[in-house]
């Protein structure tokens, strides 16, 4: 039988978006902040990570000092979309590292794609591999961003 998840409180909610914020600041340094014991806050966090709400410890890195200049969106419609084929695709977009984000979404395209490549030479390898090459894609529109104006891994967490 699963463990019924514990109710976040108003606790959990402020080192949640401590965390979110700076996922290398220190035990102590979040029992400073919200006024709660270490031992306290230790075990909190302890349970929000075992519980499932802090899912990864990741580092965001520079894209432009590592030379990855392009972020491309692509809407992908897909031929057959049955449960094997779709499966396949979905497989092939996993696989592609440079690929950040997938979404599987409804309406008229049938994958949204965001993807971030060192310059357009890749992109257009990229789109031999994943569109052409791979099969299944009806058809593909590519969007090359202008400007990162936000981009963001951090939730709200206002409605809890």
């Amino acid at each position: 039988m699963a463990k019924a998840l514990k109710a976040i409180d108003e606790f959990d909610k402020k080192i949640l978006h401590i965390i979110q914020i700076d996922n290398q600041i220190t035990v102590r340094e979040i029992a400073e902040k919200i006024n709660l014991s270490l031992p306290a806050v230790a075990k909190r966090l302890q349970r929000l990570k075992a519980q499932g709400y802090i899912t990864h410890n990741k580092s965001i890195l520079s894209p432009k000092l590592l030379g990855i200049n392009n972020t491309i969106i692509v809407n992908v419609s897909v031929e057959n979309e049955a449960v094997k084929e779709l499966d396949e695709i979905r497989q092939r977009f996993l696989s592609c590292p440079q690929i950040q984000h997938c979404y599987y979404v409804t309406g008229d395209i049938d994958f949204v794609l965001i993807l971030a490549v060192k310059d357009m030479q890749e992109y257009e390898r990229l789109t031999r591999e994943l569109f052409f090459e791979g099969g299944n894609v009806r058809r593909f529109r590519t969007y090359v961003a202008i400007e990162r104006v936000k981009s963001s891994q951090d939730l709200s967490l206002g409605h809890l």
